[in-house]
């Protein structure tokens, strides 16, 4: 107990020391939001990858999917590394930057607004960004509360609470700096955990093949399979495991949502050069591949250790007990690490979070609404206090939560990148996307999540969440062919962007030679 309690202790004090390292470079708008546009290629990647997974991926997905799919959960992960990560940095990383910087967007409502030239598109999409993103942070502090509760048996309340606050004070005090480095310490962190923690668990059973083995030998459960595979065994250890389809759909939101995430998409605004883009390609990709393709490979094995602890009165699993249950019988030093990884994981989830929808509600609700004569000190203050306000809202919903993790997560994704996704990367390459065709994206996404959430036409939020991006990237193509198109003049002005001549080096170019 000693031992963790002094992990924990020196891992607080390294992220509020850096909170408060990095107060001076927090000391206008831009450098508090953007971090001034000048974040490294490394301290990026970091910062994309950490912000994607959190305690809803190691606890959350790692233990529902891992014993819905067994050994084939990982493509969950190769998923997000090459769709969530290197697809996404590829074709939005550098044009994403380059055009906010031309519209001066700072948040993902405002470039909205500045790029279809709408100030109710960008209100619109401010509300959205807020009121969605509320879930997916109360399902962070549920997850870490779990595997503190294992740890320490200390009281949930405690722990939520715990985290909130020392998010917070380093948030409200260094601004996206301070989030980003923290972000850095806390994805070495989350490297080296998860290797170790997978190496134990699969010593603890043996090894990797006679784990294999075991899990081989479990039949497929008829309430996760379809009825012709069920009571075959092998499944659980296969390839594509004993339902592709659903897991298809897993993929899909896991890994496009991040395309259409304000607080995923934020992280190419401050890009600090062409050498950042090309490293941070491939350091996120890399994190992913390690990160979430091991929880979800650590997952798969979740089936060898069922007890009676993951199970509900009703008889049915509670699934994000499995990974606490396989992690109970890891030495003390171990259970240490895979505290500190979650914390780093979840604390860098949620100060991506509340920092995102702070500055959309200051910067695109309130300033362009009932505030419009904020000057940029009243701005940062605004922008802190609601890092505070989000924060309360989010422990409020985590003391109370409707759904269990991996819903909490589908609903969220499914709305924002629902809405968001298809009109952001469209409008980053394409001069004919509409303004109409913004606000039928907007409509369908947040309109098809809550008639799901009432009506449950699609039983499960994942699935619903995967339908509604796809919807998207359909649905705004087509209203843009039928819908009035944006001033000609104004379209080629935002894309002149694009068009800048630039000098470089030789060895990053061969044209120019004969």
């Amino acid at each position: 107990m000693a031992a963790k309690m002094f992990m924990l202790v020196v891992f607080f004090a390294v992220m509020l020391g850096v909170g408060f390292y990095s107060r001076s470079k927090a000391t206008n708008v831009n450098d508090y939001v953007l971090g001034g546009r000048s974040v490294g290629p490394w301290i990026t990647a970091f910062a994309f990858g950490t912000s994607y997974f959190s305690s809803v991926v190691f606890v959350g997905y790692a233990g529902q999917f891992g014993w819905k799919y067994g050994i084939s959960a990982t493509w969950i992960g190769i998923g997000n590394a090459v769709i969530g990560s290197l697809l996404a940095w590829l074709v939005l990383g550098r044009r994403t930057r380059v055009m906010t910087q031309k519209l001066e967007a700072r948040t993902m409502p405002e470039f909205f607004g500045k790029r279809f030239d709408s100030k109710a598109l960008r209100v619109a999409g401010a509300i959205i960004a807020f009121i969605f993103l509320v879930p997916y942070t109360a399902s962070i502090y549920n997850g870490l509360s779990r595997l503190f509760g294992m740890a320490f048996n200390i009281d949930y309340k405690v722990c939520i609470i715990v985290m909130a606050v020392l998010t917070a004070v380093y948030v409200i005090v260094g601004g996206y700096m301070a989030t980003a480095l923290n972000d850095f310490i806390q994805g070495i962190v989350m490297l080296i955990g998860i290797s170790a923690v997978i190496g134990a668990v699969l010593q603890g059973e043996g090894g990797f093949l006679n784990a294999m083995k075991e899990l081989s030998e479990i039949p497929a459960d008829p309430a996760v399979t379809t009825p012709a595979l069920a009571g075959s065994q092998g499944l659980f250890a296969s390839f594509f495991g004993p339902d592709p389809v659903n897991l298809f759909g897993v993929i899909i939101l896991t890994s496009l949502g991040t395309w259409g995430l304000p607080q995923m998409v934020h992280k190419f605004y401050t890009i600090k050069d062409e050498r950042s883009v090309k490293t941070g390609t491939i350091v996120s990709t890399f994190f992913a591949i390690v990160v979430a393709g091991g929880c979800y490979f650590l997952g798969g094995f979740g089936r060898l250790f069922a007890d009676a602890d993951i199970y509900k009165p009703d008889g049915s699993v509670a699934f994000d007990s499995i990974v606490p249950a396989m992690l109970r019988t890891l030495p003390d030093l171990l259970i240490g690490i895979v505290v500190v990884l979650v914390l780093s994981a979840s604390m860098s989830t949620l100060s991506s979070l509340v920092i995102t929808s702070s500055s959309t509600i200051t910067l695109d609700l309130l300033k362009e609404t009932f505030m419009s004569k904020m000057n940029e000190k009243q701005q940062l203050i605004i922008m802190r206090v609601l890092v505070a306000v989000f924060v309360v809202m989010s422990v409020v919903m985590a003391l109370n939560p409707p759904m269990f993790i991996a819903q909490l997560m589908g609903v969220s994704w499914g709305a924002l990148a629902g809405a968001f996704l298809a009109p952001f990367m469209y409008g980053l390459y394409s001069k004919n996307v509409t303004k109409v065709s913004v606000w039928a994206s907007y409509i369908w996404g947040v309109g098809f999540t809550i008639f799901n959430m009432v009506l449950k036409f699609i039983k499960s939020p994942i699935n619903a969440g995967a339908v509604t991006m796809v919807g998207g990237l359909i649905i705004v193509p087509i209203i843009s062919l039928i819908t009035p198109k944006l001033n000609k003049v104004f379209v080629n002005d935002v894309f002149s962007c694009y068009e800048k001549t630039v000098v470089v080096h030789k060895k990053h170019s061969l044209e120019g030679d004969e």
